[in-house]
């Protein structure tokens, strides 16, 4: 079967990078866990290593959070349980949570997308991302061990594998460094000099995934004249 990448370009704010390279969405990508609506972190964890980009957190997600893009790394993001909407693109412009998510506080030419529980998102650095409207409800937590800059246990696989997961879940990973969190503003130019990742986290090597769909450093830097 097909798996169905969706694609979105998204252009600089006068709060966000953004960048060249565009938002791919890799939609039921992840199989579940038999007899369950979850996905099994440890499989993600073997999936993602195996291409190169370093696991370092999953979190429990509340009803809201700001939004932020990341200026050193580009980021994965595996939907493991739950559903929630995402914006992308734009900065809140409001300290108010709730007129940050649900009122008006934000900037013209976001996406929204819907994610659901075997989902994956992988986000250029620079581009602005925001999770929102999560279910079930729940309270923010870190699940996994350590600090959420990386997995810190002997046996990643078995430890997140055998996480409870409830609520909104996701896994982050990383390629080009750590994640930093930046909410408007910053060093434009900095993001669109990560380079591009030598493997998809999903894909390896395969056109299906970043290896087509995004340009390399020489090129981004033609994109910035």
């Amino acid at each position: 079967m097909a798996i169905e990448v969706r694609k979105y370009h998204l252009l600089p704010t006068n709060l966000i990078p953004n960048s060249p390279r565009p938002l791919l969405h890799y939609k039921n990508v992840l199989k579940k866990k038999p007899n369950t609506s979850h996905c099994d972190p440890g499989e993600v964890w073997d999936k993602f290593t195996k291409n190169g980009w370093n696991v370092h957190w999953i979190f429990r997600y509340s009803h809201t959070q700001l939004s932020h893009y990341h200026s050193n790394a580009h980021e994965v993001m595996a939907v493991l349980s739950g559903t929630a909407d995402i914006r992308f693109g734009v900065a809140d412009t409001s300290p108010d949570m709730d007129e940050n998510t649900h009122g008006s506080a934000w900037e013209s030419g976001d996406v929204v997308l819907q994610a659901e529980a075997g989902d994956v998102f992988v986000i250029p650095a620079g581009v602005a991302h925001k999770t929102h409207n999560t279910k079930p409800e729940a309270e923010f937590a870190l699940l996994s061990p350590g600090s959420g800059h990386g997995i810190e246990t002997e046996n990643p696989r078995e430890v997140l594998s055998s996480l409870k997961l409830d609520g909104f879940t996701m896994m982050g990973a990383y390629s080009g460094g750590d994640w930093d969190f930046v909410a408007t503003g910053g060093n434009f130019e900095k993001p669109w000099s990560v380079p591009k990742p030598k493997l998809d986290p999903i894909f390896g090597n395969s056109d299906q995934g970043l290896s087509t769909s995004w340009i390399g450093s020489n090129d981004v830097a033609k994109a910035r004249l």
